[in-house]
C-alpha cells in the first residue's frame, strides 16, 4: 500500500495550494481507496481535501499533535477516487506565526 508522508511549514496568514503537489500520486495512477490523517503544531491550521471534482472535506481545523497522524486513530478522512483524478490537500494558516502541518495518506489500489 503506497503512503504519502509530508511535513511542511505554513507561513503566517498564507496557504499551500496542494501539499501533495509533486508526488507521483498527485494524479492517481489507478482507482484507489484513500485513508488520510492530518495534524498541525497548533490551533490555526485549516485544510480542504479534494479528489477530482469531489470535495471530500470542506475547510476544517486539523487535529493538534506534535507528531504525524497515528494509524488508525488519527486517520479521519476516507474516500474512493478514480484513476487519473487529482488528489489535492489545501492548507491555510489563519494565525500570525508559522505552523507545521503533517500529512499521512494511505492509498490502496482498487
Amino acid at each position: 500500500m503506497p503512503i504519502i508522508k509530508r511535513e511542511i511549514s505554513v507561513p503566517a496568514n498564507s496557504q499551500v495550494d496542494n501539499v501533495v503537489s509533486g508526488s507521483i500520486y498527485e494524479f492517481l495512477p489507478w482507482n484507489a481507496s484513500i485513508n488520510l490523517g492530518m495534524t498541525g503544531s497548533a490551533t490555526g491550521l485549516v485544510a480542504t481535501v479534494n479528489t477530482g471534482s469531489d470535495t471530500v472535506q470542506e475547510e476544517s481545523p486539523v487535529d493538534i499533535l506534535t507528531t504525524f497522524p497515528r494509524i488508525p486513530d488519527d486517520m479521519t478522512v476516507q474516500d474512493v477516487a478514480r484513476g487519473g483524478e487529482r488528489f489535492v490537500v489545501k492548507v491555510r494558516n489563519t494565525t500570525g506565526g508559522a505552523l507545521t502541518f503533517r500529512l499521512l495518506a494511505q492509498l490502496q489500489p482498487l
